[in-house]
């Protein structure tokens, strides 16, 4: 059959030339032509050339429209969808309004029964059984009537007030949602399966959630105001926090939360989740044990510490971990491992600690492996110098949208420092530093892929020749509009096959990448 639908060398026209585009066309109802002398044993419904679709009953030729076609009008469906749609305020439902309403009354008269520094020394368990019997009080002056489960609801909402996050404290506790966008009191949004919905939660004004901002930040010793409007800080849990206040935020205070799992992740759990197959594991965790310089690569929300904290899970245990980040939230899972953070300068502008001074201190502790959580800046040039000198099995991340990319941007960031050498030298640093590059990414579906673990090889010249191990390919998007591709391996040997040998590794690493 050719592309058009007609056996090859077969032609309906008289002389038994093709004829031209658009004469044979299936048409609608009684317009079909009449068919040639050769096809009248056939079915009036247009025979081999235009037979009924499959999914007609009675079949009727209809008109069959290319899938391409198809696709190209739900795509234009959606992009008219989405210029006329108009985006309404949601208002909290009945019941999250009332119990709101009754906590404003509540909450001054409960503060002035209260002492606070009592209060703060108490659980929250313990402090619910306390307030019981002081809310009913000023229930019963207010001559407010709750029911139980009413009654449930304000008391924790008050806990929350006085000890914990307020309103952040319900998403806080949710399992299903994995960052956290305050944008001013009126709005909030949370992230669920990789996709951003709206949450139903509401702060009082401007001042009660810039009071919760700084309550959070003042956990770790930092600040937040309108001198230094800028922090970020990090829950107990790990949860890495950033705030910024007025006048730099137009809308009020906003809040970025991360959260991170309280399980920890595994490689074989990423496998599992879709995010990689088997030979692409198995690379990995080769790569991890056998103290490989690893440097993961990745959009905002890709899953790149994510994947840093699952590779160290393959670090041996007698080995000794430093990691060094802006705020902590790297969660090891090594007996061995030793947490350093940055310290922002006082108010005087004074007594700053950059990862740059702390990856030259960590150099005279003695570790095996040091583990940056992002590098940004000129700290790239103090890290590639450690992994040249005995501390094999280093790893970072850094913001980049390919494996390439990730080279230049690492060439930049030592260029934007003070250090006055050419760019060549730089490239044959980070060549001969780095061994591989994993690229993961956030697809549209929500659904985080690792789509690349690349190689670095050496230098051509003045260029880092780099080969590719491992690669998703995107093939088609499903009804439901999740992403389907496949991994496949590039079929070619590892140029870090001999740091495998030295493991005893090698044998599984060669055939996890054939």
């Amino acid at each position: 059959m050719s592309a058009f639908g007609r056996k090859n060398g077969t032609s309906s026209s008289p002389g038994g030339s093709r004829p031209s585009f658009g004469v044979a066309r299936p048409m609608k109802g009684n317009g079909t032509p009449p068919p040639s002398k050769s096809s009248q044993d056939k079915s009036s419904s247009g025979g081999d050339q235009f037979p009924p679709l499959p999914d007609d009953k009675d079949g009727s030729s209809n008109t069959a429209v290319p899938s391409g076609m198809q696709k190209g009008g739900d795509a234009m469906a959606r992009l008219a969808e989405r210029s006329n749609n108009v985006h309404e305020p949601q208002e909290q439902d009945g019941f999250e309004a009332s119990v709101h309403k009754i906590k404003e009354q509540v909450l001054p008269r409960l503060l002035e029964r209260v002492d606070p520094e009592a209060a703060a020394t108490l659980t929250k368990d313990e402090l619910s059984e306390e307030f019981r019997p002081i809310i009913l009080e000023v229930l019963a002056e207010l001559k407010v009537t709750l029911n139980r489960r009413e009654q449930f609801a304000l008391e924790k909402v008050l806990v929350d007030e006085l000890l914990g996050f307020g309103p952040l404290e319900e998403l806080l506790n949710d399992a299903d949602v994995s960052d956290i966008m305050v944008n001013g009191p009126d709005q909030t949004y949370v992230e669920k399966g990789g996709k951003l919905q709206l949450a139903h939660i509401r702060f009082r004004d401007e001042q009660h959630l810039f009071q919760i901002a700084q309550r959070i930040v003042n956990q770790v010793g930092r600040r937040v105001d309108q001198t230094t409007p800028l922090a970020d800080a990090r829950l107990k849990d790990g949860s890495r926090v950033n705030v910024i206040v007025p006048p730099l935020s137009l809308r009020g205070t906003a809040i970025s939360i991360r959260k991170f799992s309280e399980k920890p992740i595994t490689l074989d759990m990423l496998e599992g989740f879709g995010s990689m197959d088997d030979k692409m594991c198995t690379a990995l965790k080769i790569a991890g044990a056998c103290r490989m310089n690893v440097v993961i690569s990745g959009g905002t929300g890709s899953g790149k510490t994510t994947m840093l904290n699952a590779l160290s899970k393959m670090i041996d245990p007698g080995e000794r971990v430093l990691t060094i980040e802006d705020a902590a939230e790297l969660r090891l899972q090594q007996p061995h491992w030793l947490p350093l953070e940055t310290r922002p300068p006082n108010l005087e502008g004074q007594g700053a600690i950059t990862i740059g001074d702390l990856v030259k201190n960590a150099l005279r502790m003695r570790p095996d492996r040091i583990i940056l959580g992002e590098i940004r800046g000129a700290e790239c040039f103090d890290l590639l110098a450690a992994m040249n000198t005995g501390h094999d099995g280093s790893m970072c991340t850094l913001h980049a949208n390919s494996p390439r990319e990730c080279l230049g941007r690492m060439e930049n960031m030592i260029l934007m420092g003070d250090i006055k050498i050419p760019k060549e030298a730089i490239s044959r640093q980070i060549a001969e530093s780095v061994d591989l590059i994993v690229q993961v990414k956030r697809l549209r579906d929500g659904s985080r892929r690792t789509t690349n673990i690349t190689e670095v090889i050496g230098m051509e010249g003045d260029v880092i020749v780099t080969q590719e191990l491992f690669k998703f390919e995107y093939l088609d998007e499903s009804d439901d509009g999740k992403i389907m591709g496949e991994f496949r391996s590039s079929g070619l040997r590892p140029y870090t096959l001999e740091k495998a040998r030295q493991f005893g590794f090698d044998q599984a690493y060669l055939e996890a990448c054939l």
